[in-house]
């Protein structure tokens, strides 16, 4: 009973402390674009909120299941999404610098038309969407079975109470608690990794030398997730919305930081679930590890999922209210975007009580933006909109052929875990490429 105490006071005094402290929004610059005294964030700001908007509860247990899954090449297979920010970071920086684009709206409309624009909003809105409930989903499973009422109203609340320091002062908010918030990951990362390596059951040998450098063994994932890396970032516009609000020289080191430091931080969580593979544990690794350890590390973990989990829903809401009001244009003001929140607040929910599948949601997408490759890693190539579309929509056909099963086996060259996701994405590629260049060869 202490325990259920102690989480939802957690659960709450977290929230209102961020509510209180987070700066209230009087103009549409704060509230949309995060600037403070008319200044954008530095390097140290921007580097933490990148960070801390990327580590959310899902990708956190992700990492953690992955260890207990495969040891350290699942959590390096996991990071290997993080190489995203190193893509976006120097692809932007070209684009804002050499072709004088102020949003990837703005690219898109130029070169593509609106059509384009439309295509790839609906995309975004549809990642933006399954950010909320797959990471409230993973808050919930803390404070009860999955379907039951403290379930439910663990989801509930959590979300209303981030909803609300959203609301207050927007993208400004999301920054400003972004910082104290990868500031509390960074200690109780630092405090989980002290008592399990203290454990004397566990050493760092042991956690380096797990697991296989095989494909069966954890490879696969790593090298879908390198390939999806150079698509993946800019259909989530959490991290491309940042891409924008600094200088670019700013932006370019904010975001190569990001890129080495979340790797690294994904990697050690990992270690969660290598610990808890060493001492053959089954289930939900984090949760199993909280177990053994008491109390005390069982709360400490439940924290570190609600700090991340709210990180990345404040984020989304901040990132959907900007792309409704500013980047579609429907409504430049305070309270169109705050409505905006509301609504994907209450939108975003509703798959929490369809029972949706939590793990599948970073994959998948990633799989169905694979057309955006050629789109911004060949930005400087002036080509026709069919070479959009030819590309987007094949994507978005690999896609299902994964979501469905339908990809031809003699095609997966490898096997294990992930090896559909691995070569879908490699063939994938590969044909939206081609599909790209296609009109620009027979425009020329």
């Amino acid at each position: 009973m202490s325990i259920y105490i102690w989480q939802w006071g957690l659960i709450t005094v977290s929230s209102l402390v961020l509510f209180f402290l987070s700066p209230l929004a009087k103009t549409t610059d704060q509230f949309f674009k995060a600037t403070h005294l008319k200044k954008s964030p530095n390097v140290f700001m921007l580097t933490g909120s990148l960070i801390i908007s990327w580590i959310f509860a899902k990708s956190i247990t992700n990492a953690a299941n992955l260890g207990l899954d495969f040891g350290i090449v699942g959590g390096v297979a996991y990071a290997g999404y993080y190489l995203s920010f190193a893509v976006a970071g120097v692809l932007i920086y070209n684009m804002r610098t050499k072709g004088g684009f102020k949003s990837i709206h703005e690219f898109l409309t130029s070169r593509f038309g609106r059509g384009a624009m439309a295509l790839f909003s609906i995309l975004i809105a549809i990642r933006l969407f399954n950010e909320v409930w797959s990471n409230t989903m993973v808050i919930g499973t803390y404070f009860g079975d999955q379907g039951s009422t403290p379930y439910y109203i663990a989801i509930l609340l959590f979300t209303g109470l981030t909803l609300a320091y959203a609301v207050k002062g927007g993208l400004s908010s999301s920054i400003f608690t972004d910082v104290i918030q990868m500031g509390l990951f960074a200690v109780l990362l630092s405090v989980i990794l002290f008592v399990i390596f203290s454990s004397e059951k566990f050493t760092v040998t042991e956690a380096a030398t797990s697991g296989v450098w095989s494909f069966e063994l954890g490879l696969n994932l790593l090298f879908a997730a390198i390939i999806q890396s150079f698509s993946y970032p800019f259909h989530d516009p959490v991290l491309t919305d940042r891409a924008f609000l600094s200088s670019p020289k700013v932006t370019r080191t904010s975001f190569l930081w990001a890129s080495v430091l979340g790797a690294i931080c994904i990697v050690l969580f990992s270690l969660v679930g290598v610990y808890a593979q060493s001492q053959g544990m089954k289930g939900q690794a984090a949760v199993e590890v909280g177990k053994a350890f008491g109390v005390v590390i069982l709360l400490v973990i439940n924290f570190i999922m609600i700090t991340s989990a709210a990180s990345t829903l404040d984020s989304t809401f901040s990132s959907f209210s900007k792309l409704t009001a500013v980047d579609l244009k429907m409504g430049i003001d305070l309270t169109f975007g705050r409505a905006a929140m509301v609504a994907i607040a209450m939108l975003g929910t509703i798959p929490v009580f369809l029972n949706a599948e939590i793990l599948s949601a970073t994959t998948i997408s990633g799989t169905m933006v694979i057309g955006l490759t050629p789109v911004f890693l060949f930005w400087n190539i002036k080509a026709p909109k069919l070479s959009f579309y030819a590309s987007v929509i094949c994507g978005l056909v690999f896609g299902f052929l994964l979501v469905l099963d339908l990809f031809p086996k003699q095609l997966i060259f490898t096997s294990g875990k992930y090896a559909d996701l691995l070569w879908i994405n490699a063939w994938g590629i590969t044909t939206c490429i081609i599909l790209y260049f296609i009109p620009v060869w027979i425009k020329r």
